[in-house]
């Protein structure tokens, strides 16, 4: 369940960079995203293959379709406060959203993921998707804390804006999981249905 709700979310991803981007101050800083966004859709050297196939091949593996899943409504949630701070006309928001809201949370959330998969004897090369990015988001994350601190640096106003709605979307990813949760509780609580007797001929 996790599996297809997380791959539910992430399949945004590039247009919550293209969305925020189109937002920033200046070319500069187009061109510093520009790298984030190249290396999710494989056209970096050392990430030949666009991130969202990665993740599918993973599900596949699994035997997990996302053709099959609906989102939850925290999934929901969290996609929608996602876009609409990468939406916004005034870029820290966006900023503080994907940074303190995704980015920097990744290598630690995904560490976490990857202890639970090798706990149940899944193999590194089954679950790439989550290793390769606790190597990469470090560094992406990087590359938005650096706008964001040029931008505060002009103007300190814009700390809050980006403060905010990074918690909003901590919040948001909380009941992202929570709602996962619930849904599974929900699942282990289904009446089983007994098989209906088969007619005996008169």
């Amino acid at each position: 369940m996790f599996l297809a709700q997380q791959g539910l979310y992430s399949t945004y991803f590039t247009r919550y960079l293209c969305a925020m981007m189109a937002n920033l101050p200046g070319n500069d800083e187009v061109m510093a995203l520009a790298e984030n966004l190249f290396e999710e859709l494989g056209l970096e050297p050392d990430s030949p293959q666009p991130h969202h196939l990665v993740y599918r091949y993973m599900l596949q593996s699994f035997g997990v379709r996302l053709e099959d899943a609906r989102p939850l409504a925290g999934t929901s949630q969290l996609i929608d406060s996602m876009f609409r701070h990468c939406r916004d006309s005034r870029p820290s928001a966006g900023l503080g959203a994907l940074c303190l809201g995704a980015e920097a949370l990744v290598p630690a959330l995904y560490t976490d993921i990857v202890a639970g998969f090798r706990a149940c004897g899944v193999a590194d090369k089954e679950i790439e998707f989550f290793l390769m990015h606790i190597e990469c988001d470090d560094g992406h994350a990087e590359t938005i804390r650096d706008i964001m601190v040029d931008i505060a640096t002009l103007d300190p106003g814009q700390i809050d804006i980006m403060l905010g709605t990074g918690s909003e979307l901590v919040d948001a990813r909380m009941r992202f999981f929570d709602s996962i949760e619930e849904a599974y509780r929900e699942t282990l609580h289904q009446p089983v249905t007994a098989a209906e007797p088969e007619a005996i001929p008169a």
